[in-house]
Parts: structure tokens; C-alpha cells; sequence
């Protein structure tokens, strides 16, 4: 390509740009569009296939990876959701739309998930992606295809004994004007429960750190992660007997001394734990044991 060549093409590029600028589709295509969308939720949750199929074009095209399905037209999707419907009953739809985007002033595509739940069947789970089409002042569906929805791996199961800690705490010994206060609460995927804490002296926050608790999928063990504010660190392995949880924890403290303690967390009830700290060392001498502390739910937040 010459320079006055690539020169012509990009003028061409750019001007097609600014036409398109000035064909901003109105607000009311994106509520159209959802409109169709709840329609088709009311067709199907009827088991209404000729209200369904009138929501696509004539040449519709509807392909399910999960299934292998494809058809062509709206012909066949009407007969194929008249199937459905004969052979499955008490079956509902129900459609999470995740966006809308316009890729012209006449054609959108649209993400979200489907499910269908009810009868004896299992819930049939799918992402899809649509594409919609404005006729004669008209949106219609013109393409869909649909995907199963892949679950994230989950170490739920492996944690859910612990699940009762997801809240807000405080302890209920406050000596010294002093507080120790506790944010619980599951990350992405429940893979990691996250506790965030404070140690507050009157409105002063004296330290503050994180704790991650996790599965170990190679010790098969819930093993957890302590970062403090003053630049200590430790990592603990958590066993249960009954309603107590040992943690036995190994770290180091800011100034470079190694530190060891069994931390001993008793449930009580399911807003109320005592907290104690055993068995301590530093650098290999032993050290006083702490207090226990009782723990409640914090109710207020």
C-alpha cells in the first residue's frame, strides 16, 4: 500500500466514523430490546412457542453448544420450543441480562445467562449471546447461541464448618479502652475466608491486619495466612475437636524473631466465641499464655 493510498484509507475510515457518530441509538432501542426479552420470558414460562418465535426473524439462527442443536428459521425454533414444551412440564425460564451493546444503530448484541428450573429435571444453566435486529422499526432476534455456564472450582465444602465466622465481631473484654474489632466474610468462588481486624485504643487505631483461611488441596487441610500492620506475618493449620478450633501458628515478628503459638477459638453459640492464645514462643522461649477473650456478633453493622 502507497503512503497516499493509506492516506485515502484512512479518510474513508474516518469519515465513515464521524457518519456512524451522528447514528447514536436512542435509549428507547436498549428498552425495546428488554422488552423483547421479558416477552420472550412470559411466552415460554406460558408455553406460548408461536409468541416465542415471533420474537425472531424469519432466518433466525439458534445454536446450543451444550446440546448440538442448530436450527435455521423461525419455523423450526417454533417447532422445536412446541417440543420442548410437550416433553417437559412445569418448566421456567428466567434471564439475567449482563449487557447490551450496539454495534450499529440496527444491530445489538446482548449477554447474559439462562436457566430453566422446575419439574423433575435438573436446573439448565447457559451462557448466551444474542444478536438483535432493528426491521422496519422493529427488534428481532436473529441469532443465539448458548454455552454451558462453567462453574469456578470451589473449596466450599472444605470450609463450610467455618462459615458461621462470616460477619462482623467485637470482643466483649474491653480492658484499657481498648477494642479488637473483626470483618468476616467469604471471597470470590468461597475458595477463601478473609477476616480483616483492628486493634483500636480510644479513636486510634493501634494495628490493623488481614487473615485469609484456605484449603490445602496437598495437606488436605484448612491452613490459613496472617498479615499485620507493624510488618509481622505468620501462617497457621487449623484442626477442629468438637466446638474448638486449634490453629497452631508459626511466624515471624516485624523485628525478625521467630514466633510460635496455639490459638485456641471456642464456639459458643453462633454469635459468640472466646479466642486464647497458648503455648506462645519467641526465638524458642517460652512466653506467658494470654487471657481468653470473649468474642460477640457484632449486630450493629
Amino acid at each position: 500500500m502507497t503512503k497516499i493510498t493509506g492516506f485515502l484509507t484512512a479518510l474513508v475510515v474516518f469519515g465513515s466514523m464521524l457518519a456512524r457518530a451522528d447514528e447514536v441509538p436512542a435509549p428507547a432501542d436498549e428498552a425495546a430490546i428488554r422488552k423483547n426479552v421479558q416477552a420472550a420470558v412470559e411466552a415460554f414460562n406460558h408455553r406460548d412457542a408461536k409468541a416465542l418465535a415471533a420474537l425472531w426473524s424469519p432466518e433466525a439462527v439458534y445454536t446450543s453448544r451444550t446440546s448440538g442443536t442448530n436450527l435455521v428459521g423461525r419455523t423450526a425454533i417454533e417447532k422445536d420450543y412446541q417440543d420442548l414444551f410437550e416433553s417437559k412440564k412445569d418448566r421456567k425460564l428466567a434471564i439475567d441480562v449482563s449487557s447490551i451493546d450496539f454495534v450499529s444503530p440496527n444491530v445489538a448484541i446482548e449477554r447474559g445467562t439462562a436457566k430453566i428450573t422446575g419439574g423433575d429435571e435438573p436446573v439448565d444453566e447457559t451462557d448466551y449471546s444474542a444478536v438483535h435486529v432493528k426491521r422496519d422499526g422493529k427488534w428481532l432476534l436473529d441469532r443465539l447461541t448458548e454455552d454451558k455456564v462453567e462453574k469456578p472450582p470451589t473449596h466450599y465444602e472444605q470450609l463450610k464448618e467455618l462459615e458461621w465466622l462470616v460477619g462482623n465481631w467485637i470482643d466483649d473484654d474491653q480492658e484499657d479502652n481498648a477494642q479488637i474489632s473483626t470483618e468476616c466474610q467469604w471471597a470470590k468462588n468461597q475458595n477463601y475466608i478473609t477476616r480483616a481486624f483492628k486493634v483500636s485504643i480510644g479513636d486510634r487505631v493501634a494495628m490493623s491486619g488481614m487473615q485469609i483461611i484456605g484449603w490445602d488441596g496437598a495437606a488436605k487441610k484448612i491452613r490459613s495466612w496472617v498479615f499485620d500492620s507493624d510488618g509481622g506475618y505468620g501462617e497457621g493449620v487449623w484442626h477442629r475437636k468438637g466446638n474448638r478450633w486449634y490453629i497452631k501458628q508459626s511466624g515471624v515478628l516485624p523485628d525478625g524473631q521467630r514466633s510460635s503459638e496455639v490459638n485456641i477459638l471456642t464456639k459458643l453459640d453462633d454469635n459468640t466465641f472466646t479466642w486464647q492464645s497458648t503455648n506462645r514462643e519467641i526465638d524458642g522461649d517460652l512466653q506467658p499464655n494470654l487471657d481468653e477473650i470473649k468474642v460477640v456478633r457484632d449486630t450493629g453493622k
